[in-house]
Parts: structure tokens; sequence; C-alpha cells
């Protein structure tokens, strides 16, 4: 709202419009915070522009009361305007629920958390996982990436929700200060033109009720009086809607600062908090690509040398046999001595056999020479 701005006062006040529609969806920027100058004193012509001080006196001459109607609408606009803006905030304060966003936020941080394993030592103790098998980390991370993903598009649709409404509220402080500012004047004007008939009509007609006597001119004065009573109750109301109005700009303040303090927060959940969250992650898979390349590297060592202490031992046995089979003799000597032995043996054994041979030829010599003798005695006696 410009500063020069004037509010345009009226003694026929239009009671239709309601404050929804004087707010636009266009973001606006924000205003400062304007303490009025009566917060702590009283409400008098000091606080207005030389402007407003000539718009104040031009309306006040215009203000007929002793027009029941002008008494009854006088200010009514404005009144209506300040009450339609304390419905508004409190809708907005209704359909807000600023307890989803902590929500997602609370989500936000179960789901980083949810991948937290207690390490005994090491720095990437957040990243330890129950299992070390790669597969399984890298489904756990897809997994909680997923709930993140979506936690993280319900926080963007609050941020855009909350930049709205922290546009609307700036326009809402600014029309705030219209309404003040109206209320403000017509109180002042007001006032203005309630003294001028105390002082003018009011006092000319207690005078003449006085000087004459009638009850006509005592009528007269005291419907003039009570019209003016009454006048003094509007403004009296006035002043206790303008009270509101002063109480609803540091209000309308505190709900917007609320919003920007939890759009602040969602920022930093959307450009801090996930982000780093996801190179902790990045890092993590590194680590145990690096962790299993090492453990592969470490089996091929322990395989490499398991193989080269086998080979020596073979080598060891096959080069000491060899040694050994070169400096034995062709023969061995426990070999000549047996062979020898077996050859004496046989040597004897056919020594005997030749001897028991011979002895054994005798006899049948012998046997035989006494078979031959029987034979030739035999066919003798069959020739005689």
């Amino acid at each position: 709202m410009p500063e020069d701005f004037i509010p345009e006062l009226t003694l026929t006040p239009n009671l239709q419009t309601p404050v929804a529609e004087l707010l636009t969806t266009a973001p606006a920027a924000p205003s400062p915070v304007v303490v009025p100058k009566d917060a702590q004193g009283g409400l008098d012509e000091s606080m207005l522009s030389e402007a407003e001080k000539q718009a104040v006196a031009e309306f006040a001459a215009r203000i007929d009361l002793t027009d029941t109607n002008v008494i009854l609408q006088y200010g009514a606009a404005a009144q209506k305007n300040v009450a339609d803006f304390s419905e508004q905030t409190l809708a907005n304060v209704r359909t807000k629920d600023l307890g989803e966003v902590g929500q997602a936020l609370s989500g936000l941080v179960t789901q980083l958390q949810s991948l937290e394993q207690p390490e005994k030592k090491g720095v990437f103790g957040f990243f330890q996982k129950k299992k070390n098998d790669l597969a399984a980390m890298k489904a756990a991370y897809a997994k909680t990436e997923t709930n993140v993903d979506k936690i993280t598009e319900i926080l963007e649709q609050h941020q855009i929700a909350l930049m709205k409404d922290v546009a609307m509220l700036d326009q809402m402080y600014d029309l705030n200060l219209k309404y003040y500012k109206e209320l403000t004047m017509y109180i002042l004007a007001g006032k203005r033109r309630m003294s001028e008939m105390r002082t003018g009509p009011l006092e000319q007609l207690r005078q003449k009720a006085a000087a004459t006597g009638t009850q006509e001119d005592a009528q007269a004065y005291n419907d003039l009086a009570t019209l003016l009573n009454r006048f003094e109750k509007k403004l009296h109301d006035l002043e206790l809607t303008r009270m509101v109005s002063i109480q609803m700009g540091p209000q309308t303040r505190l709900l917007q600062n609320n919003d920007a303090l939890m759009i602040e927060k969602i920022q930093s959940s959307l450009v801090n908090t996930i982000p780093l969250w996801k190179g902790q992650m990045v890092l993590a898979l590194g680590l145990e690509h690096s962790r299993q390349a090492t453990a592969a590297q470490s089996a091929v060592t322990d395989m490499t040398n398991e193989l080269l202490r086998k080979n020596a031992e073979v080598l060891k046995m096959g080069t000491v046999e060899a040694a050994r089979e070169s400096e034995r003799s062709v023969v061995d000597i426990e070999t000549l001595k047996q062979t020898n032995q077996s050859l004496i043996e046989t040597l004897d054994e056919v020594m005997k056999i030749q001897t028991e041979g011979a002895q054994k030829r005798r006899e049948a010599e012998v046997e035989l020479g006494r078979i031959e003798g029987e034979l030739k005695q035999k066919l003798l006696e069959l020739r005689n």
C-alpha cells in the first residue's frame, strides 16, 4: 500500500465486497511492520498527514448527525472489513495444517536414519549394514531413496503453498493497514463533527429550551443530545474495532513468520540434508565396492601364496628325490648280496640234485643188471 494512500470515507458504505476478493494471487513485496502512533497514547489528528487532515475536515462537514441512518451506518464498512479480515485470517490458520509438514520432516529423518547401524569403530558407522552383501545394500538404499523422493515431493508442495501464504499475508497486512487508517479517519472525523455539534447546535438548542421553556424546544434538545450520545457510542465501537485492527498487524506478521520459518526448514532439508545424505550413500556404495575389490585382491594374494608354498614343497620333494636317485648305484649292494646268495644256493641245489641224480643212475644201472640177469635166466629156463 503506497504511503500517500488516503482512504475514501463515505456515509453510504458498501457492505457486499468480501475481503477474500481484495486478495490477489500475485506475490507482494513484504510490508514493514507499522506500529500505530497511538499504541500507547491518545487518538488525535497529529498522527495524520496534511492531506489526511484535510480529507477528515471535509468529510466531517458532510456528517449529518440528525440523520439516524447516518449514525447507524457510520464506519460500518470499515468495521465489517476488519471483522471479515479477522475471519479470513482465522480461516487461513484453520486450513493450514503445519502438522503435515512436521510429519513429513519427521518421516524424512526416520528414512535417513533407517540405514543407521551402530559400529564399534570406524568413521562410516552410519552406513554399516547388518549384511555386507552389496546387492542387499543397494536394495536397502533404493527403497529408502524411493521413500525420500516421495517425502521430497510432499515437502516441495508444502513449500509452494507456504510461499503463496506468505505473499497473501503480506497483502492481508496491507489491507489491515488500510482498514486501520480508515477507522482512524472515521473516528477523528466523527469526533470533530460531534464536538462541533455539541458546541454549536446542541448548545443553541439547550439555551433556546431554557429560554422558552416550551416542550417542543426541550424535546428538540433532548432528541439531538440522544443522537449525539448514540453517535458517541458508535465512535466507541469504532475505537474498539480499531484496536482489533491494531492487534491484527503483529498477529499477521507472527503467522507469516511461522510460515517463513517452515519454508526455511523445508528449503534446508531439500538443498542440504537430502543431497548430503545421497552423497554419503554414494560414498558408502563406493566404499563397499572398494571393500569387495580389496577382499578379492586379498583372496587372490592368499591363493598365490598358497600355490607358491605348494609349488616350493613339490619342488623340494622332487629335487631331493632326484638328488637321491642320482647318487644311487646302478645296482644296489643289497641286491648283489641277495642275488649272490641266491646264486650260491642255486648252485648248491644244482650240485645236490646232480649228486643225487648220479647216485640214482648208479642204482638204476645195478637194478637194470639184476633185471637183465633175471630175464636171461628166465629165457634159459624156457628153452630147456
